[in-house]
C-alpha cells in the first residue's frame, strides 16, 4: 500500500498538519510533510520520525507541482491568520487546482466549522469558497473537515491572561471545542478509510462549554485559579473586525456539529475539554 499512497500534509509544523502526521503514522502510507523551511527544527523532528520533507510554499507554484508529483493523498490546510483572508483563499485554490491536475486521487480540505451555512464571518466564507472548488474539481475522492474552536486557542495571551480567561461570550454561550490532536485522528480516518468517506463533508468537535466551565476545567488542568471575565466586544473589534464578527454569529447562532454521532461513526470518543485541560499542566 505504501508504495502506492503516498500522502502529502500541509501545514505539517503547525497544529492541524502535526497532529495528522502523528496520528497517521503506522497505517500503511508513506508520509511525506511540506514545508517552507525543511532545515526547521519543526521539520527535522518529523524526519527522525519516519516523514519525508518536501519543500514547499503554497505561494510558489513551481514548489507545489514538485512536491505533489506521485501523490496519492494531500492533506490541505492553509492560515487566516498567517496569509490573511484574500491570500488564503487564493493558496487554497491553487493547491487544489493543481493537485487535481498531478492526478491526486484523494483530497482532503480542512476548513472550519459551519462554513457551509453562509455565517459572515470573512475567514468563513474565505474557506466556503475553497470548498466549492474542491467539489468543482471532480477528485476521484475527496473530504472536507469542519473543525471547530480549538481547546489549544485558550491558552493564547489574547484569551488566557494570567488568571483570566477573557472573552467576549456571554457566560450562558456554550462554544464547541475541539482538541487539534482529535483532528488528526479524525483526519487519519478519512485517509484510511477513503472509500467510506469520499465525498462526505463533516463538521468536527469534542465537547461544548461555557466560558466559566471553560475556565473552571483550565483551573483544575493548570493547578491554579482561572476566573473567566467577559470583555466588551468593541474592544476585540478594534483588533479585528473579522474576529469580533465571529464572536457575535457563535451568540447568534453557534457552531452545531453532531458530536455523539462522530462518536459512533469513528470509533472513538473525542477529548473533553477536563481531559484536555489536564494534560496541559
Amino acid at each position: 500500500m505504501s508504495s502506492e499512497r503516498r500522502v502529502l500534509i500541509t501545514g505539517a509544523t503547525g497544529k492541524q498538519g502535526g497532529a495528522l502526521a502523528q496520528a497517521i503514522e503506522g497505517k500503511g502510507f508513506s508520509v511525506y510533510a511540506m514545508t517552507r523551511r525543511p532545515e526547521s527544527e519543526a521539520a527535522r523532528a518529523l524526519a527522525a520520525r519516519g516523514v519525508d520533507i518536501v519543500q514547499g510554499d503554497l505561494d510558489d507554484p513551481a514548489s507545489l507541482k514538485r512536491a505533489l508529483a506521485g501523490m496519492w493523498g494531500v492533506f490541505a490546510m492553509q492560515n487566516t491568520w498567517e496569509a490573511g483572508v484574500e491570500k488564503e483563499e487564493e493558496q487554497g485554490k491553487r493547491l487544489a487546482t493543481l493537485a487535481r491536475d498531478a492526478g491526486v486521487h484523494h483530497y482532503v480540505y480542512t476548513s472550519v466549522g459551519s462554513a457551509h451555512r453562509e455565517t459572515g464571518i470573512p475567514h468563513f466564507e474565505n474557506k466556503s469558497r475553497i470548498e466549492a472548488t474542491v467539489r468543482s474539481l471532480r477528485f476521484p475522492s475527496h473530504v472536507i473537515l469542519r473543525p471547530v474552536f480549538f481547546m489549544e486557542n485558550l491558552l493564547s495571551p489574547w484569551v488566557l491572561n494570567g488568571d483570566k480567561l477573557l472573552a467576549a461570550l456571554a457566560p450562558d454561550v456554550s462554544l464547541q471545542m475541539i482538541a487539534v490532536d482529535d483532528i488528526g485522528r479524525f483526519a487519519a480516518e478519512v485517509f484510511v478509510r477513503a472509500d467510506r468517506f469520499r465525498g462526505r463533508e463533516i463538521d468536527l468537535a469534542g465537547d461544548a462549554v461555557t466560558m466559566p466551565e471553560a475556565a473552571a476545567a483550565l483551573s483544575l488542568g493548570l493547578g491554579r485559579p482561572i476566573t473567566f471575565v467577559r470583555i466588551p466586544i468593541e474592544e476585540i473589534r478594534k483588533n479585528s473586525e473579522d474576529y469580533a464578527t465571529m464572536l457575535e454569529w457563535f451568540e447568534r447562532v453557534g457552531y452545531d456539529a453532531d458530536i455523539s454521532g462522530l462518536e459512533r461513526e469513528f470509533g472513538f470518543r473525542p477529548t473533553r475539554l477536563a481531559e484536555w485541560a489536564a494534560t496541559r499542566r
